[in-house]
């Protein structure tokens, strides 16, 4: 029988127009472009800045919209200004409990999808499964015990608190029907934590007809003529300011190059802080999403430095968009990582582990006296999303799954 309702649960939706807020956004969507009846339970609008939006500050504790055909049901959770662990669990907390009134609200659904994080909203999707018998499914966007504990966020003296956690998401986890992740590594750890339970690889994906931008144009942030190194996305603890800082310390040396950060999070105020240290920086808060394919190709290289030691728990969705803007990219991360795999097949730009200060640097200086090289690797960069990460192809075998 074809599945009619479906409801998604998740902390972040538009108009939250990054991250995992986008991908939830397209999915619902796209569900109702092919006749379902979605109604989405979520938080306010608050990421990447870590603020209520204020266009929502003065809404009702518990908000009713219609957005683009979708039924979305609000509750306005507690979010801090300074995400520390302990902040981030009150957090995580007050968008689960609060939003309890929200699941007598909808329509009885066929399905339930549960994004995560946070991995407390799978509590809710489970009291919907237990009184409507629906089927549910779990997307894991993020492993995010992992992830705190792999970015220091939470420290491995406290193992005791990090060996309850860990079980209560296995716990959690089993409650699915199915189970979806982004990434092949993380479908791997997947299967570490479930045993018995169908997985599936839903990879994020790009609109790519919106970010293949062929145009003369310059975005107003990247207008200048110099040698133009740009990092769109969220300034956060997953990424390694300290290495970033010292890259800047080797390339303030170099003539007619300028570095633009393009972005908003919880690391935002160090990293601003820091670079008043260098004239050849500049930063700007998050563009709208229509603008970022335009922002993105107008960029010479792309820069994204991951902490090494965080593997597998994330598949940063920025990739995708800096890719298909045709431009080259300089990464570094775990060596065994998804990452490293997407640019080992891709061809599109340099891949390294361990942060070669050197090589890196190395790097820069090479596609800023080559254009020729920049081209060649953002065309392999651009043909590699094509092929492997368009929309359409991706979400319609998600519903095929869904329906089996």
């Amino acid at each position: 029988m074809k599945t009619n309702n479906i409801t998604i649960i998740g902390v972040n939706y538009s108009p939250e127009d990054s991250a995992i807020g986008l991908y939830t956004t397209q999915k619902a969507e796209y569900l109702v472009s092919k006749g379902y009846n979605v109604s989405v339970i979520t938080g306010f609008p608050y990421y990447p800045q870590w603020k209520i939006r204020s266009d929502y500050e003065h809404k009702k504790r518990w908000y009713k919209e219609i957005v683009n055909d979708v039924s979305v049901y609000r509750y306005k959770q507690y979010v801090p200004a300074n995400p520390t662990f302990s902040k981030r669990i009150i957090h995580l907390l007050s968008f689960t409990f609060g939003n309890v009134p929200n699941l007598f609200k909808i329509a009885k659904p066929d399905h339930v999808i549960c994004i995560v994080p946070f991995t407390s909203s799978i509590l809710l999707g489970w009291f919907l499964k237990l009184r409507y018998r629906s089927k549910l499914w779990i997307h894991i966007q993020d492993f995010e015990f992992d992830a705190a504990i792999d970015s220091g966020l939470l420290s491995s003296n406290k193992s005791f608190f990090i060996k309850r956690i860990l079980w209560l998401e296995r716990a959690l986890l089993h409650k699915a029907d199915t189970i979806s992740t982004i990434s092949n590594g993380m479908l791997k750890k997947l299967k570490t934590k479930v045993k018995n339970t169908n997985t599936y690889y839903l990879t994020n994906w790009l609109d790519t007809s919106k970010f293949r931008v062929k145009t003369e144009s310059k975005h107003p942030y990247l207008a200048s003529e110099k040698f133009k190194i740009v990092y769109s996305g969220n300034i956060g603890a997953k990424q390694d300011w300290d290495f970033f800082f010292k890259v800047l310390d080797v390339l303030k040396t170099i003539k007619d190059i300028e570095v633009i950060i393009v972005g908003e999070g919880a690391e935002k105020i160090k990293v601003v802080e820091g670079i008043k240290n260098y004239d050849f920086v500049k930063h700007h808060n998050l563009v709208p999403y229509e603008e970022l394919p335009l922002l993105l190709s107008s960029a010479d290289v792309h820069f994204l430095f991951q902490k090494s030691d965080v593997i597998d728990t994330v598949m940063p969705s920025k990739l995708l968009g800096m890719m298909a803007s045709s431009k080259p990219s300089i990464v570094t991360g775990n060596k065994d990582s998804e990452v490293a795999t997407v640019y080992e097949n891709s061809q599109g730009g340099y891949y390294y582990s361990d942060n070669l200060l050197n090589q890196v640097v190395d790097s820069i200086k090479t596609l800023k006296g080559d254009k020729n090289l920049c081209k060649q690797l953002g065309e392999n960069a651009e043909a590699y999303v094509i092929k492997n990460y368009s929309k359409e192809p991706i979400l319609d075998r998600f519903i095929l799954e869904l329906e089996k």
